[in-house]
């Protein structure tokens, strides 16, 4: 029994010892994926670091050394951006607010009426309208621009606040998306157990459906919202007036003038500063609204 032990001693010695060894090898793979990640976020958020430092610079600290300690002017830019033009920096701002604040609500409940319709219903040329939505979603935004020009010529809606309002209510992705979520969140067995309640097709829509697409439709309002916000080139296509300018396009116009004028550059930065934030707090908005939404769905089931 003793030389059967001292017999199986090295071998279970060797083995722990490669056991041991395969450890570290599997943490130093499992940092590359870390790694590059921290990389991604560096890249993202360097430009996001600059500006938020420019924005405190005056325009001799901005154009005299370039590092990332903050600078002193930042108020004095404050108030400069409030002054130019009586203000017409918030007036930009409101347009933004108006374009993708109804923008979004109005793409989001027109992209869960489809989507739920798509999800829920058979009915002929189902599968082709959805196809044609898919390629809608790969259609670059480019190509519509001229054409939705166009349309909006023809019905004298061009310098207009529904010029830029109207193209944005439809958003192939946000009816793909909702389309997908209503299919995975809405059982069919609840839908049809409404139908044999007596519940008409709205109602079973808004009292049981739609309460289950909210996270879904919460997710499409924030998409939508970010990129009617971040939009450039149909506002300028469309807008001529700078009064309905959104900031995307407010901003344009002070870097062209930035040319002529050193000055603006101050204005510019501290004005995109400024444009950032109501992203970022809508973004922490809606990320709690998650974080309750899941908590609420755990204790009901």
């Amino acid at each position: 029994m003793s030389s059967l032990a001292v017999h199986k001693a090295p071998s279970a010695a060797g083995t722990t010892g490669a056991d041991r060894s395969r450890p570290p090898l599997r943490r130093r793979i499992a940092l590359v994926p870390t790694i590059t990640l921290l990389l991604g976020a560096l890249y993202c958020l360097l430009p996001v670091a600059w500006v938020v430092i420019a924005s405190t610079k005056s325009g001799s600290e901005l154009f005299s050394t370039f590092t990332f300690l903050p600078g002193s002017g930042f108020t004095d830019n404050i108030k400069d951006l409030n002054a130019y033009r009586d203000g017409v920096y918030w007036k930009w701002m409101g347009n933004s607010a108006l374009y993708a604040g109804l923008g979004a609500l109005l793409s989001t409940c027109v992209s869960a009426f489809s989507g739920y319709a798509l999800a829920t219903y058979r009915f002929r040329g189902r599968e082709t309208m959805f196809n044609v939505l898919l390629a809608g979603v790969l259609m670059p935004p480019v190509i519509l621009a001229v054409p939705q020009y166009l349309l909006m010529a023809q019905a004298d809606l061009t310098d207009s606040y529904w010029s830029v309002l109207l193209p944005q209510i439809l958003s192939p992705y946000g009816v793909y998306l909702s389309r997908i979520y209503a299919a995975a969140a809405v059982p069919a067995d609840v839908v049809e157990a409404g139908r044999m309640d007596g519940a008409s097709e709205w109602r079973i829509f808004t009292r049981i459906a739609l309460p289950m697409m909210i996270p879904g439709m919460v997710t499409v309002f924030l998409f939508q919202f970010v990129a009617v916000w971040n939009n450039f080139l149909l506002p300028y296509i469309m807008l001529s007036d700078d009064e309905k300018f959104p900031i995307t396009l407010g901003l344009f116009t002070l870097l062209e003038q930035g040319a002529n004028s050193p000055a603006l550059y101050t204005l510019v930065i501290t004005g995109a500063f400024l444009a950032v934030l109501p992203l970022v707090a809508l973004f922490l908005v809606v990320q709690r609204f998650w974080s309750l939404d899941l908590l609420s769905g755990a204790v009901k089931s």
